[in-house]
């Protein structure tokens, strides 16, 4: 209603300071309300806006391997728009370089934006900034971004659920390779303490009186080693007494 009233001028007005530039404000600046010097530069500081909400955002989907699994990893890349001094200058209508740097810190202190002023490549390099007024005609623009980071996040549970579903088969795989080898330890002790009772009962012993014999070394032995050892110690001696007569 208002755009076809009588107030049509201030409507335009306004829904340049909801969506346009200071650039669509200077095409129609004849059939619109003077602006004062605040109003410009509040105009500027959104045209900035507009030209650094360009920022790119690649969502980066890569394998790496743990072991013996593959598994999915998400990486948000964000790459600051950069926006040389010249388009700038041009868009905002300012006569130099300094006009323009004294506008973006304005902008900067007003949390406007985040970024850095690069003095040696004459740009601006944008981090961050405000959001401004959708327009009608970008809501399908809006609603195919939506859709693909829904796409994304999609891809990135399903690789997420895959792993699990790997780390729990891995898992019953180990738990099931344990019961065995447990089962298998358990039949051996069986077979052992058989087979030891039944060797006792052959010689009428104690099986554990049985076991220990079997794990000492039989009488005498120890003794039979030690006179070895002893008469050849005597043997080495006479020799050599025998040698030092003979010289």
């Amino acid at each position: 209603q208002l755009a076809d009233s009588e107030f049509s001028p201030v409507f335009r007005l306004l829904t340049i300071f909801a969506y346009g530039t200071y650039a669509d404000y200077l095409a129609e600046a004849a059939n619109l309300p003077p602006l004062t010097e605040a109003q410009k530069n509040k105009l500027r500081h959104l045209s900035v806006v507009t030209l650094a909400a360009k920022i790119k955002v690649v969502a980066i989907f890569f394998s790496k391997c743990s072991f013996h699994w593959d598994y999915l990893m998400l990486v948000t890349v964000m790459f600051p728009q950069c926006i040389p001094y010249s388009v700038l200058l041009e868009q905002l209508q300012l006569k130099n370089v300094r006009q323009l740097e004294d506008l973006v810190i304005e902008a900067v202190y007003a949390d406007v934006l985040r970024g850095s002023l690069d003095q040696r490549n004459q740009r601006l390099e944008v981090d961050y900034s405000i959001g401004r007024d959708i327009r009608r005609e970008e809501l399908s623009t809006i609603t195919r971004t939506l859709q693909e980071w829904c796409q994304g996040c999609e891809v990135v549970l399903s690789g997420i659920e895959e792993q699990v579903s790997r780390a729990n088969q891995h898992k019953e795989q180990q738990l099931a390779l344990k019961q065995q080898i447990e089962s298998e330890v358990a039949n051996l002790k069986k077979t052992i303490k058989v087979t030891t009772a039944a060797a006792a009962a052959a010689t009428s012993q104690d099986p554990e009186q049985h076991l220990t014999e079997l794990r000492e070394p039989a009488p005498g032995t120890n003794q039979r080693q030690t006179s070895k050892k002893t008469s050849k110690a005597k043997g080495l001696r006479g020799s050599a007494k025998i040698w030092s007569k003979s010289n």
